[in-house]
């Protein structure tokens, strides 16, 4: 009988300790991918249990918004690229950046070089593809930097809105179109292309790079001591997940593909996106560690932004739109 009663109460205090650990919801920017293996790896190898944090990891899809998901009630954080969340906040989302995990820009403007461009000056009178729902911010801040129109004709550029795909570029439906150093470039050469064949322009070389993959939650939320206190474990547990993915990276693809229940990603593509997912995490890190926000580099992406030409992206300086509060919170790094 003591067995039993003991028995039943280990499992009541299992169940009690299940009960505790506090929820959190994350929505990623696009499907389950070698884009996000530090959230993945921080489930799997139980960084967020030992937070007593019970984490769910909502992949997302060329049809979800982050920024409408967690206006909605959705998420308690998403990952979203700086310039739709800034254009969020402006029109009423109050998105704060609580820590921010690609120091560098991955975008990319990739040419067919048989298109017959070299420089962006050659860009005139082409067919350029972007992608929109929010991505086409730091295309649009550089055409104006370059002062080409983007309605079309022979002194501007056309603008050709791109699927989530490289086909336009495959099939010669545009000279240029937007890719990552981590995705649609792979996915380019796995269809055959070589790096010959491509003329590459990095955002980040072009001087117009904007601030990517950061975590964003809101205003209330952050103001909320509870939850800003879970926010500040989430945040921890995830940088560690980062780390570990970054230092063991054919462990954190393994960790993403059995992530992946449509079965669409390969390993081989998993492999190139994780290595330079990697160097984009690392890039330029400082003493303060990985998912730092360093204020000139928000600096640089509002300054971009407000120079995006006579529609920009946001119109004003944003206010309240980046905290250190839980990097300060969860105790560096």
């Amino acid at each position: 009988m003591r067995k039993i009663l003991l028995a039943a109460a280990a499992a009541v205090g299992m169940a009690t300790a299940a009960q505790a650990a506090d929820p959190v919801t994350i929505q990623l920017k696009w499907v389950a991918d070698a884009q996000f293996a530090g959230y993945y790896v921080a489930a799997a190898k139980g960084y967020y249990k030992d937070a007593g944090l019970d984490v769910t990891i909502k992949a997302g899809g060329p049809d979800i918004a982050p920024e409408q998901v967690i206006a909605a009630g959705g998420a308690d954080v998403i990952v979203d690229w700086m310039p739709a969340a800034l254009a969020a906040r402006e029109k009423g989302v109050k998105l704060v950046n609580i820590a921010q995990v690609f120091e560098r820009s991955g975008l990319e403007l990739t040419c067919r070089k048989d298109s017959g461009i070299k420089t962006p000056a050659d860009f005139k009178g082409k067919t350029l593809g972007v992608w929109f729902f929010g991505n086409e911010y730091p295309f649009l801040a550089w055409m104006a930097k370059l002062h080409y129109k983007t309605t079309g004709g022979p002194d501007g550029i056309t603008v050709l809105k791109q699927g989530f795909n490289v086909d336009p570029l495959l099939q010669k439906q545009a000279a240029c179109i937007s890719t990552m150093t981590y995705n649609e470039y792979w996915q380019l050469i796995e269809a055959g292309m070589k790096p010959a064949q491509l003329t590459v322009f990095k955002y980040e070389d072009e001087g117009v790079a904007t601030l990517e993959d950061g975590l964003y939650s809101t205003d209330a939320k952050v103001a909320d001591p509870a939850m800003s206190e879970r926010l500040a474990r989430f945040v921890k547990a995830s940088m560690k997940g980062w780390q570990y993915a970054i230092d063991h990276n054919d462990e954190a693809v393994k960790i993403v593909l059995e992530a992946d229940t449509t079965g669409a990603q390969t390993a081989v593509h998993q492999k190139h996106m994780m290595a330079a997912v990697a160097k984009l995490v690392e890039a330029g890190k400082g003493s303060h560690g990985i998912g730092y926000l360093e204020p000139a580099a928000y600096d640089r992406t509002v300054s971009v932004l407000l120079s995006s030409g006579s529609d920009p992206v946001i119109t004003k300086q944003p206010e309240g739109a980046w905290t250190h509060a839980i990097w300060d919170k969860m105790g560096g790094k």
